[in-house]
């Protein structure tokens, strides 16, 4: 075989293989082919599925939201209807409220021309009356209120002379208005007592039969009462009453307590006498000693020898001028205190000094001496130290030489020219007050007035149906106007005119 042969033979080998792999990819291009149109034609079904399903869903969503589209209509149709039905409704309102406004303007029109009338009138009737007062006080209209304005500027000069009087002694006392005022604080500190009661020298018996019974057969009882308290025993035609006399209030008193425990028992002879006065003395030392602790504890000094509260305790039956001594003396230390607190000085020196500087007057009666002395000799008797004792003669010198007197002196000044602390001075207070609130009531519409602050303020309350506002102050200048003129005091007073009206009611 020749090469020729051969090369064509291979050549027809590749022809028919390369034949035979063109219909083999041909076959396997035409399986793909119809495979790829099943899946599309797959696909093209699956697609149209879901389209019926999409538009389904569509239409059921249109026709729910054209149902919510209705109600929400429907409801917004119902609003709209409520809506003009309350416009409807404010309408008629208005154009009643217009109306009524229409009708009211109407009727004040109406008023307004009456009183625009009834004004015309007034003021006619006021020419009138005016042209009448002109023709009977032989004044015209411009003469009257000249002569008003005249005699007002007069009085409101007067008045303000008298301030620039009061203000002018106000200028030149600055001095003494602070002092004042340091001695007011002070004075409103100390609430004691101003006034006490005198020992009575007298004793109540049950019946005229009783002083019988006391002076007993040929006088022995009221001999032995006599001998042994010191004192004398009258008995007079005074019913039912013996009097004591002596000259020591402590013997005064002791026979007078002794009598009333007699009176009480019944038993009066010699012995049973001497029996009821030793214990009379028993509770008359007791009472003094307790009378004394008590002061001193009162006026807060401690450390005082028992003898010397024992002599403290009688000026508990010491009067002067109608005042007690032992209040006076506790009422003295309590405002030496507080003066020595306000200027700085010995607090303690100016209460003991304050307490003791009239201790002289327990034994006055007894020792040759004014109680000043006998005071500062008593004190040193008992060892108190001489910045203490001294006070008991500087509460009575014109200037004393430290400022513990001084104070001790402003103190005692205090206590006894008070109002009400010494007899005359308290009837005398007493009359002032009494003027004062009598002067205050006598002026129509005041329903009550009191005299207050010792007499330096009368508080007048006015019945408010009678007195209205502009009354109630000219009222006040006429009370002021008439103290002024009728009564005398020093300083000024305060004239407080109160005018209230309460209405009560009560809620249930």
């Amino acid at each position: 075989m020749s090469v020729t042969t051969l090369i064509v033979l291979v050549a027809a080998g590749f022809a028919v293989g390369g034949l035979l792999g063109f219909l083999i990819y041909k076959i396997l291009i035409s399986k793909r082919a119809d495979s790829a149109e099943a899946k599309a034609q797959e696909l093209i079904r699956q697609a149209q599925n879901k389209q019926k399903e999409i538009l389904l869903s569509a239409k059921d969503k249109a026709l729910r939201t054209i149902e919510d589209a209705k109600r929400e209509e429907g409801r917004r149709h119902e609003e709209v209807t409520h809506l003009q039905e309350r416009l409807e409704k404010r309408e008629g309102m208005f154009d009643q409220k217009l109306m009524e406004l229409e009708n009211r303007q109407q009727k004040l029109y109406e008023r307004a021309q009456r009183i625009e009338h009834v004004k015309k009138e007034v003021e006619g009737i006021r020419a009138e009356q005016v042209a009448l007062l002109e023709k009977v006080s032989s004044m015209s209209r411009d003469d009257a209120k000249k002569y008003l304005l005249d005699q007002t500027e007069k009085q409101i000069k007067d008045d303000l002379v008298q301030r620039m009087r009061k203000i002018k002694q106000e200028g030149q006392e600055e001095i003494e208005k602070e002092a004042k005022n340091l001695l007011s604080l002070v004075i409103q500190r100390c609430a004691s007592s101003h006034a006490a009661e005198t020992t009575t020298t007298t004793v109540a018996l049950p019946s005229d039969e009783m002083k019988g019974r006391i002076i007993g057969r040929e006088g022995r009882n009221i001999r032995v009462i006599e001998q042994l308290t010191g004192v004398e025993i009258v008995v007079d035609d005074t019913p039912e009453v013996i009097i004591i006399s002596g000259f020591s209030p402590i013997r005064r008193h002791l026979a007078k307590r002794a009598l009333e425990k007699l009176i009480q028992d019944g038993r009066i002879h010699p012995s049973r006498i001497e029996e009821t006065v030793e214990i009379a003395k028993k509770e008359l030392a007791k009472d003094i000693k307790e009378a004394g602790e008590e002061a001193a504890y009162e006026a807060g000094v401690a450390g005082l020898d028992p003898k010397l509260v024992q002599l403290l305790g009688r000026l508990k039956y010491r009067t002067s001028y109608g005042q007690n001594v032992l209040k006076h003396s506790i009422e003295v230390g309590l405002l030496a205190g507080m003066l020595a607190e306000e200027l700085k000085a010995n607090v303690p020196v100016c209460k003991k000094g304050g307490l003791l500087h009239d201790i002289g007057k327990a034994v006055d009666h007894e020792v040759q001496g004014g109680h000043p002395q006998i005071g500062y000799d008593i004190m040193k008797k008992f060892h108190l130290p001489e910045e203490v004792a001294y006070l008991a003669a500087a509460h009575h010198e014109d200037a004393p030489k430290t400022l513990e007197g001084i104070i001790v002196k402003v103190a005692d000044a205090i206590s006894g020219a008070r109002f009400g602390a010494r007899k005359d001075s308290y009837e005398n207070y007493l009359q002032r007050l009494n003027e004062l609130e009598t002067v205050a009531n006598g002026f129509p519409g005041v329903e009550k007035s009191y005299a207050i602050q010792a007499g330096r303020e009368v508080r007048i309350f006015v019945k408010p149906e009678e007195i209205d506002d502009l009354q109630a102050e000219r009222l006040a200048r006429d009370i002021a106007n008439r103290i002024e003129e009728e009564l005398r005091y020093p300083g000024e007073i305060k004239v407080n005119l109160i005018r209230e009206k309460r209405v009560i009611e009560y809620a249930r």
